[in-house]
């Protein structure tokens, strides 16, 4: 197989042609590994690479459903025994797991062949990919910009072509981000659907949820596919869907859908013209296609629950850094930890129980405010985020603006007051995906579709959220999009030119 197909080809595709004998997977995992010497320098996609271990993977691949297609995996969360994991932070950067966690075995059994970890912000707190301590990933559709975070390296990998489908999560946006800024197809799924497991808890009080980033459809179809799973030790159980995602693919809906739309920034922050015409876009197409839409907005105050997002972070932060000083016998200073994590973590330390617990009643008042609108519309439909993708150090902090809010942590009188000093020091980087969290918070599923492309030549998603359990009906609209003129996916994407 040569460069071009490889790159013209979706993972359902390479590994249909593994199946009848017309390539292997050494071949393919070569071809990743080629792809990755090319354009590595450019993108800085990945912190840490497998050769010699994913070749010898590939001597004894071929099974499972993607029997022989190379995958990356994300730099938190995916466990793979022996390989550095190290979440964007240099104090986990000898970090070497025993054993490979539930999700990546899960990858495996499917045929999945991991090439190595990609980069990602530290502790996946931030919307961009450029943690201290491996330098920033770059975006293929133009390299002066971000691909997003957290899952900025996966995005960079897929829309690069070093694989067709890497390992990904979200905790706020963090799929659908990156997905939105590269043209690609970023599906967060209901909460306890893919757990992570063993040992990882309840990431992120359940706001957090691994799954993938894909090209098409039908891969993230198939791969839901494979790592749906109820495991019993989980915090978070969500029934099995009882059919086969990939075939849901293939069904019509029964009758028009009913369907609720915004453009508003549920935390009052500009959106630009193009996330707009993207979703009004999306609006006409759809009604004209005899679905019914209509302009509504959830009765939620998105700035309030933003800062109960902010203070679940404190409280997590405070918690990982506890851990941190009881395995290396020392207390951490501000120099251990970039800017956002510490602060997070100082912060941390002054939230009560109840000022805890109270963050997660107002989730699940929003969660019932969402199954409120969809007990009337099928779907509600968003930008994905409010601005393309922002220029690489746009949204990091300088010495100097570390400094000053050091400076203002000091002078903080009260957990008030520090929670007000991450919502402002969060505030720049929210207003350019301030409509992905909510999903999060009520554990929906949603997605970002590929519709898109600005006259910068920079892509923007369309974001849409189901009902929880529903991420069939939202796999059925997007294979439907997906077979239309309005889907985008990598057309001017220089890297599959």
């Amino acid at each position: 197989m040569d460069m071009k197909t490889y790159l013209s080809l979706d993972a359902t595709a390479l590994a249909g042609l593994v199946k009848k004998g017309e390539v292997n997977p050494r071949e393919l995992v070569e071809l990743s590994f080629q792809r990755l010497d090319e354009v590595e320098p450019k993108l800085h996609a990945f912190t840490a690479e497998r050769h010699e271990q994913a070749l010898l993977d590939a001597e004894n691949g071929g099974n499972g459903i993607f029997g022989g297609v190379p995958v990356a995996l994300k730099n938190i969360s995916q466990a793979l025994a022996g390989q550095r994991l190290s979440a964007g932070s240099k104090l986990l950067a000898d970090f070497r797991p025993e054993r490979d966690s539930h999700f990546v075995a899960r990858l495996k059994a499917a045929g999945l062949i991991p090439i190595g970890h990609t980069n990602t912000p530290e502790f996946g707190l931030k919307n961009i990919s450029e943690p201290e301590l491996f330098g920033p990933t770059h975006n293929p559709w133009n390299t002066d910009h971000s691909p997003g975070g957290s899952s900025g390296g996966a995005a960079a990998a897929v829309a690069s072509g070093i694989v067709p489908v890497a390992g990904a999560s979200d905790g706020g946006g963090s799929i659908r981000i990156p997905a939105s800024f590269t043209g690609l197809f970023g599906l967060k799924p209901t909460r306890g659907r893919t757990p992570v497991g063993p040992g990882a808890g309840r990431q992120w009080q359940g706001a957090s949820i691994d799954f993938a980033l894909s090209r098409t459809v039908r891969d993230s179809a198939a791969l839901l596919d494979e790592l749906q799973v109820v495991q019993p030790e989980a915090a978070f159980q969500t029934p099995l869907f009882p059919g086969s995602y990939t075939q849901q693919l293939h069904h019509e809906f029964s009758g028009p859908l009913t369907i609720a739309f915004s453009l508003e920034s549920p935390v009052g922050t500009m959106v630009s013209e193009d996330a707009k015409q993207a979703v009004l876009k999306t609006v006409r197409w759809l009604e004209e296609q005899g679905h019914r839409v209509e302009e509504q907005t959830p009765d939620i105050d998105g700035v309030q629950l933003m800062r109960e997002y902010y203070l679940m972070n404190s409280g997590e932060m405070a918690l990982l850094q506890k851990n941190l000083e009881k395995t290396f016998g020392r207390r951490l200073t501000e120099d251990d930890m970039e800017i956002e994590s510490w602060l997070l973590a100082t912060a941390g330390k002054r939230v009560s129980a109840a000022d805890y617990s109270a963050s997660l009643a107002a989730w699940d008042a929003a969660a019932a405010k969402m199954a409120e609108l969809h007990a009337r519309f099928d779907f509600y439909i968003t930008p994905a985020t409010a601005h393309p993708a922002p220029e690489i150090g746009e949204l990091s902090h300088s010495k100097e603006s570390r400094t000053r809010l050091l400076q203002a942590l000091d002078m903080a009188r009260d957990t008030t007051d520090q929670q007000e000093l991450i919502y402002a020091m969060f505030l720049p980087s929210l207003s350019y995906t301030p409509f992905t969290q909510l999903a999060n918070l009520t554990g929906q599923p949603a997605m970002s579709l590929p519709l898109h492309v600005t006259e910068a030549n920079l892509p923007i998603g369309v974001q849409v959220m189901a009902q929880k359990g529903e991420e069939h009906r939202l796999l059925q609209l997007a294979r439907q999009i997906e077979q239309s003129d309005l889907w985008i996916g990598q057309r001017g994407n220089p890297f599959f030119q």
